[in-house]
């Protein structure tokens, strides 16, 4: 098996990492820190995490090496990943010391930090002194959806390798592969995804994720009126809280019991004063982490309100191709006829500002209540 294995749709970018990581010092365009951007679900962390395989491995069949990688146990790879709004100063700071440190078993020290583009101004100029007199032997490589979500002094010190949204069929091979679903059932859930591989994975294999989201669309298609617009602002926030919720209560519960097994406090026992701290610390992570997931699980349902008023955009506009929610293709017939072209595009602009505001900290309610009162206003 080689580390390139399962990078769908990447085979410009493939062969860019993969001519620098083989070829030798010098030459293949090999360069000290490199920038991969792409959009949601185009596979950024994995294609990080196969070229830093390729950097420190025996060669491109060394699959042990992608496997300690992606566990986080690789002793010459560093791995940042936050599920937290912002990466702080001090994970940087934590970084930029251990990037100093020589490699132990390859040729490369390598630090990838994903979701670069949650680095405020004063956390990225940390990270600007280390790229700018990086050690021999150490490689960074950064992810980020876009170049222009980093400070353009950081982007002038990589070496920049752009992913696309891989194509439908493509995903739906890559899910079948992967947990051995029905095609069409794969295919289904990568179109209602668009192409998103993590999100498409989820509705593959989850039946409550895909009900979770048929229900959202059913309950934006119903409102009439700003009464109903309010009250189904708030069932929105609820799916998404219950959507978070599944994600993230499984594993606060388990890093709390490890936490407190390497105390040694046993199961339902009193935690020592001495080590609360350390408990509270480790709870304070898990609500920036819930925050997080719940502002995620709501940008998702504002994606999947958006391909609905896609759909009915170009279906008003009789134009070709596919549509993105096929499954629901009796609803949108009987929607057509109260959402012309115009209310489409007028619905599809206030989403993508609701998106605004939600990832500006407005409070998702109130941008909630705001796009579905605009939503009433644009049907009438």
């Amino acid at each position: 098996m080689s580390v390139w294995d399962g990078l769908t749709g990447q085979d410009e970018a493939v062969a860019a990492l993969r001519n620098a990581a083989e070829s030798p010092d010098g030459t293949g365009g090999m360069t000290h820190s490199w920038l991969i951007t792409g959009p949601a679900g185009s596979g950024r962390s994995n294609v990080a995490t196969a070229f830093a395989a390729a950097l420190v491995g025996s060669g491109p069949d060394d699959d042990h090496t992608l496997r300690q990688i992606t566990a986080h146990t690789h002793p010459d790879v560093s791995v940042l990943t936050t599920q937290r709004v912002i990466i702080t100063i001090d994970e940087i700071r934590h970084l930029v010391t251990s990037s100093y440190y020589s490699p132990s078993v390859g040729r490369w020290r390598v630090v990838i930090i994903e979701d670069a583009d949650r680095m405020t101004e004063r956390t990225s100029n940390l990270l600007l002194k280390a790229l700018e007199e990086p050690p021999e032997r150490t490689v960074w490589i950064l992810c980020a959806p876009s170049e222009a979500d980093l400070l353009p002094t950081i982007r002038s010190r990589v070496r920049s390798v752009r992913l696309r949204v891989p194509d439908i069929e493509s995903v739906a091979d890559l899910l079948v592969s992967r947990t051995g679903v029905d095609h069409a059932l794969a295919l289904d859930a990568a179109r209602q995804a668009q192409s998103h591989i993590g999100m498409a994975q989820r509705l593959a294999t989850s039946p409550e994720a895909r009900e979770r989201r048929r229900r959202t669309l059913q309950t934006v298609l119903g409102i009439r009126s700003v009464g109903e617009a309010v009250t189904a602002a708030a069932e929105l926030l609820a799916v998404a809280d219950e959507d978070a919720k599944s994600i993230t209560l499984e594993r606060d519960a388990e890093e709390r019991d490890a936490a407190l097994r390497s105390l040694g406090v046993e199961p339902g026992g009193t935690v020592p004063p001495a080590l609360r701290s350390q408990l509270r610390a480790m709870e304070e992570d898990q609500k920036r982490r819930a925050t997080r997931s719940l502002r995620d699980g709501l940008d998702r349902i504002l994606v999947d309100v958006s391909s609905l008023y896609r759909d009915l955009l170009l279906m008003g506009l009789g134009a070709p191709g596919e549509s993105v929610n096929l499954a629901m293709q009796a609803e949108l017939d009987r929607a057509q006829e109260s959402v012309p072209p115009a209310a489409a595009l007028e619905i599809l602009d206030a989403i993508a500002l609701a998106r605004q505001r939600i990832a500006a900290n407005v409070a998702a309610l109130l941008a909630l209540e705001a796009l579905l009162v605009t939503l009433v206003r644009a049907l009438r």
